[in-house]
Order: structure tokens, then sequence, then C-alpha cells
């Protein structure tokens, strides 16, 4: 099942969208978009993409004028004490609608402290999750989680993190040779989703993308049960292509 790169993968223009809300953020009030094209030199065909992304997600709200002002998503990012709740809010908000979008169970993993961790998820009756039956911590090699985790780390993280977690045999597609695994890591495109086609649980197909934020290492995933692994191709490039609101959130 091969997936095509994406010139226009989802985390290469949250710098960009970045750099739109700081514009925004100094015009109290509004600013239209041929101003923000020419203070950030963006081209105003691709601007119009990322305002009508930041206006979708609540970062941006655009006035009767036409103007641009700072939307209520950006408001509750930046209040104090509350942010962090205001944060996994707006992530729990936007990985629900990801679900609903792509029909399957959706999460954010990170990789804190050198270990794999599901920080936030949204599954749901339709949308069963993949059963935990090995702890995520200890099936990095095989699951797609775990190995779009370990391509963000160079050689010596990656190893670092075998040698605590031992590669184990969890179904018959397991990868179990540390050069393979090594080898299929780093031919894998960085925006092309990682998958994982019953390696880590028979009955399940799962894939993952990268979620760059500053120096995090984390990704999105989705996972869905075998006999709707025909779905698996496209719910991974919407997954893709929905995930600048993600990094963005993380990035904030």
């Amino acid at each position: 099942m091969a997936l095509k790169p994406e010139p226009t993968a989802p985390f290469h223009s949250v710098q960009y969208a970045l750099r739109v809300l700081e514009t925004v953020s100094r015009h109290g009030g509004g600013v239209t978009d041929v101003q923000i094209a020419r203070e950030t030199g963006l081209p105003v065909a691709h601007l119009s993409s990322l305002l009508l992304m930041l206006r979708r997600e609540g970062y941006v709200e655009q006035v009767a004028d036409g103007a641009y002002v700072i939307g209520d998503s950006l408001v509750l990012l930046g209040s104090g004490l509350t942010r962090r709740e205001a944060l996994e809010a707006k992530l729990q908000e936007t990985l629900t609608e990801l679900r609903d979008s792509v029909g399957a169970a959706v999460c954010i993993s990170r990789y804190i402290d050198g270990e794999v961790k599901i920080t936030q998820f949204a599954d749901g009756p339709r949308t069963p999750k993949v059963n935990e039956w090995v702890d995520f911590r200890s099936a990095a090699h095989a699951s797609a989680v775990g190995k779009c985790l370990l391509t963000q780390l160079d050689q010596n993280g990656r190893r670092d993190h075998l040698a605590r977690h031992k590669i184990a045999r969890l179904t018959s597609r397991t990868i179990t040779n540390e050069r393979i695994l090594f080898s299929k890591l780093d031919s894998q495109p960085a925006t092309v989703p990682v998958l994982d086609l019953q390696e880590y649980a028979v009955g399940t197909v799962c894939a993952a993308v990268p979620l760059t934020a500053g120096s995090a290492v984390g990704c999105l995933a989705l996972s869905l049960p075998i006999e709707h692994a025909h779905r698996l191709r496209a719910a991974a490039d919407t997954l893709n292509r929905r995930a600048a609101p993600v990094v963005l959130s993380l990035a904030i």
C-alpha cells in the first residue's frame, strides 16, 4: 500500500501560519489579507488557504469589513493559568472532528523522557481505538505510532530506546531485525504517513504522521479494524492534510 509524498505536508505550513497570527495580533483593529501578505511576504493565493484553516479552527475571525482579527481559540491559549486546559480542550475538539472526518479512532502520541506516551485520543462506538494488548512503550518497533516517533530520533536515540525495550515478534508481520528496522525508518519519507499493517496486532491497521513543533517529538495517528483496511490510504491522506491545526496548537 504505497503512499506518495505530499509536497504540501501540513507541518511545512505551520511556520507561515504562525507568521500570519503574529501579524494579525499586531493589528488590534483588524488587518486585511493584502496587508498580511505584504508583511509576511506570502503570496495571496497561498495565504487564502492558511486564513481559511485559521478561521475554521477559530484562531482568527473575519469582521464585517473583511479584515481579520484574533479569534477565540488564540485568546484562550494565551489566558495565563488556564492556557494548558484551553490547549487540551482545543486539541480534543480538533481530534474529535478529525475522528469524524476520517471515520477512525485518532490519537496524539509524544516521546517524553525516553518513552512512547499516548497523550490524547478520540474514539467512539463506531470508531474503536486499537486494543493495547502490548504496552505501546514496548512496541515502538511494530506500531505506527512507535515507528513514526523513532523516525524522528537519531541513531543513538533509537538504539537507546531498543536497548530498554527489546524487539519482540508480536505478529507474523513484525520486523524483528534491528538493521532492517533502521533501514526502513531511514527510508521513510517525512511527508508520507508511517503504516502498521498488522505488525502490532492482528486485525488492526494504523497510520501515523509526525507532529514537528520545536524540539518536541510527536505524532498524530489513526487505527482501523482490518475489515476497513481498504479505507486506510484515504484516511491516512486526510490525517496528513488535517494535521496542521494540531501542530499549530502544539507550537503556540
